[in-house]
Order: C-alpha cells, then sequence, then structure tokens
C-alpha cells in the first residue's frame, strides 16, 4: 500500500549575511517593520502543508531568532555550523527517524517572497521527480572575465530556493559529500552523482536579499498593491418653514431667511460626501453609521461624521486622493462661499485644498429644489485602498 509521504521545512539561517551591513545579520534585520526571517518563516506556516518547519540557526543569535518567531507554531531551533551546507547536514539529520520517501523543502531564510503556491508547486513537483528547485530563466547578457568571453544563456538558469528532496537522497548526499563545504546548493551535490534535477518556473521577486540594495528593493517589494476606487453620494433636505437660517453647508454657516432641517446639523453637502467616502470603501451609508433613530447624533456637527468615515479609511491602510461635490439649489447662492468651504472640506478630511472641488448648479425653477423647498447634493470621491482590505 502506497503512503501519503509527510512534508517538511528546513529554513537555513545561521549565516552571518555580512554583505549586507548593519548591526544584524540579515535574516534578523528589519522588513517592512518586520525581521526577514518572520516574513520567510510566517509563509511557510500560512502554506499549512507541513508536518515539520525548522530554523537552523547560529547558537549566538538564538535571543535574535526567539524574537523574530515569537507567537508562531513552529518547532524548537537547529544549531548550524561553519558553513551552509554544515548547516543543512545538522538540520537533515535531525530529522533522521523520518522515512526516506518523505518530502524535506531547504529554503534560504533571506528569501522572504517566496509564495504559496511556488511551495506547493515544488512539493508536488518533488513527489513525481524526487529532487526539484525554482529557478528562473537567465534574462541579461552573460559575460565573463571583463569580456573575454560572451557566455550563450539559452538553457541556463538562475536557481532559487525551496529546493525540494526525498528525503533518503539529499541525506545521503550530504553523508558523501561530507568532507566538502564549497557547495553553494544542494541540487549540485545531486546533480554531481548524476540525478536529474527537475526545473519549476520560479519568480524574479523570489530573490535572495544579500546587498544594501537588495534590501531596499525588498521594502519597495513589501508596500502593499493599491486599487483604485470611486464613490458616489446623495442626499437632501427640506427648508424649515418656521427656523430661519443661517444654512450650515459643507461645515460654513450661509446666511439665508431658512434653516434647513435633519436629525443633525443638516448638512447636506458633508452628508453627500461621507456618503459617497463609505460608498467607494463598500461600507454601506451614512444611515448604518449614523443612524437618525440615535438621539447621540441630534443636532450634532456633520463634520464628525465625515472625519469618521476619514478614521475608517485610514485604518484599512487607505487614502483619500479627491472630492468632487455639487450643490443643488435655487438659494441661498453658493458662489461667494465655495472658496471658504473647499478650505472647511479640505480641514476636516485632512486633504489637500486642490483635491477638493465644490460647484453647485439649479434645477432651472424645475422641481423641489427650483421650487426652492431645499437642497440636494450630489459627491463623488476617490480614493486608493490596499487590494487587501
Amino acid at each position: 500500500m502506497t503512503t501519503t509521504p509527510k512534508i517538511y521545512a528546513l529554513i537555513a539561517a545561521a549565516g552571518n549575511g555580512s554583505r549586507l551591513g548593519g548591526e544584524k545579520p540579515k535574516q534578523y534585520q528589519l522588513l517592512a517593520g518586520k525581521p526577514v526571517l518572520r516574513h520567510t518563516v510566517e509563509t511557510f506556516v500560512k502554506a499549512g502543508v507541513f508536518d515539520g518547519i525548522r530554523v537552523i540557526i547560529a547558537p549566538q543569535h538564538a535571543e535574535l531568532y526567539h524574537d523574530a518567531v515569537k507567537g508562531l507554531d513552529i518547532g524548537d531551533p537547529i544549531h548550524g555550523g561553519k558553513e551552509r551546507k554544515d548547516s543543512v547536514y545538522k538540520g537533515l539529520e535531525f530529522f533522521a527517524k523520518v522515512s526516506h520517501d518523505d518530502i524535506v523543502l531547504i529554503h534560504d531564510a533571506a528569501r522572504p517572497f517566496v509564495t504559496i503556491k511556488q511551495i506547493k508547486d515544488l512539493i508536488a513537483a518533488t513527489k513525481t521527480h524526487k529532487v526539484a528547485t525554482l529557478a528562473t530563466g537567465a534574462a541579461d547578457t552573460l559575460m565573463r572575465n571583463e569580456g573575454a568571453e560572451y557566455v550563450n544563456r539559452d538553457g541556463l538558469w538562475n536557481l532559487q530556493t525551496p529546493q525540494g528532496f526525498h528525503y533518503g537522497l539529499i541525506l545521503q548526499a550530504h553523508k558523501q559529500h561530507n568532507t566538502e563545504s564549497a557547495w553553494t546548493d544542494d541540487t549540485s551535490m545531486l546533480a554531481a552523482q548524476g540525478h536529474p534535477i527537475h526545473i519549476v518556473e520560479g519568480s524574479r521577486k523570489n530573490f535572495k536579499i544579500t546587498t544594501p540594495d537588495d534590501l531596499t528593493m525588498a521594502e519597495q517589494l513589501m508596500k502593499p498593491s493599491f486599487i483604485t476606487l470611486t464613490g458616489q453620494g446623495y442626499d437632501v433636505h427640506t427648508f424649515e418653514d418656521e427656523t430661519e437660517g443661517p444654512v450650515r453647508l459643507c461645515g460654513v454657516d450661509v446666511p439665508h431667511r431658512r434653516a434647513l432641517a435633519g436629525h443633525s446639523d443638516a448638512d447636506v453637502g458633508l452628508h453627500a460626501i461621507t456618503d459617497a467616502l463609505l460608498g467607494a470603501m463598500g461600507d454601506g451609508d451614512i444611515g448604518r453609521h449614523f443612524p437618525p433613530s440615535d438621539n447621540t447624533f441630534k443636532d450634532m456637527d456633520s463634520a464628525i461624521f465625515l472625519r469618521k468615515a476619514v478614521e475608517m479609511l485610514k485604518d484599512k491602510g487607505g487614502k483619500l486622493l479627491n472630492i468632487d461635490l455639487t450643490l443643488i439649489c435655487e438659494e441661498p447662492k453658493i458662489g461667494p462661499h465655495a472658496a471658504l468651504m473647499q478650505q472647511r472640506v479640505a480641514e476636516i478630511a485632512e486633504l489637500n485644498a486642490k483635491r477638493v472641488n465644490i460647484k453647485a448648479t439649479t434645477t432651472e425653477g424645475l422641481g423641489f429644489t427650483g421650487r426652492k423647498e431645499g437642497i440636494a447634493a450630489q459627491a463623488i470621491t476617490t480614493i486608493n485602498l490596499p487590494e487587501e482590505a
């Protein structure tokens, strides 16, 4: 009866990473606020396919290691050796009791951009081919010895990690080459024994952080991808026949003989903008967050509503880009107050005033606004939001 192989991962993190510089080894330096090693280990944990994950570390880095992986569900670290091959061999010896047909993936800690899909694709390939590696085709022109020789790049591959092996094969290869330390990866030992190496197409993003330039590029890649979204808001308030003005519009008190009726301050402009912003985020409408049935919001300054929507956007990691508002009314005249409204909306929304546009129109005497029964407002907002939000 064929048994399903178990899957293990060894993450090599025992080096000093001296070419990167800095006070800490590269695997413990911060990338987007977290140690490089943590980014790497988190991906392997989230893959949810491993029966065991172990990180190989230098004994003197134990405190750095425990700080980096705090809270992650992995086993105790394995103490490595002087060279990478020595460290990996010690890691393989740790799994000495597993079946020779089980699968072990060996990965460099300083490759934090490997994806779960790549890990799963590699495992599938290793089950079939026994030895497999992520790799990308050589894309640049290759030259040796300052122009003495140009190398044909056809058929050349840049090998990456993780690399996958049937456990018995890679353990035996390390034992056979136990006196040699010059191997820069693990597939090369098996290739030297005549084993074919299966290539799984990787990604150039899965590079190894080695130099300061690499860390700078990694920081850029860690920034979230944004999508641009728009939202539309519409609101209407009637005039109070028995209540004198002013009228509150976009946070500005505009002189008028009648005030607007509403549960809050009836600021039809801010209400439309708030609804548009909530709509862009896909977060309902102003009535859901500030229901008129709740007396907490009675006579409330509508600037509070817009500020709340802006804070919600910030919490999602988003950014407000633009506000375009149209006030629809016969009276009062909006033009003399538009600049002040623009500044006030920009202040409330924490937005550059150049990104706030306020304009007005009439309905040429038609409809309730044409009869001077109230004011309508229509707003469009544009935001950037992380794709994951």
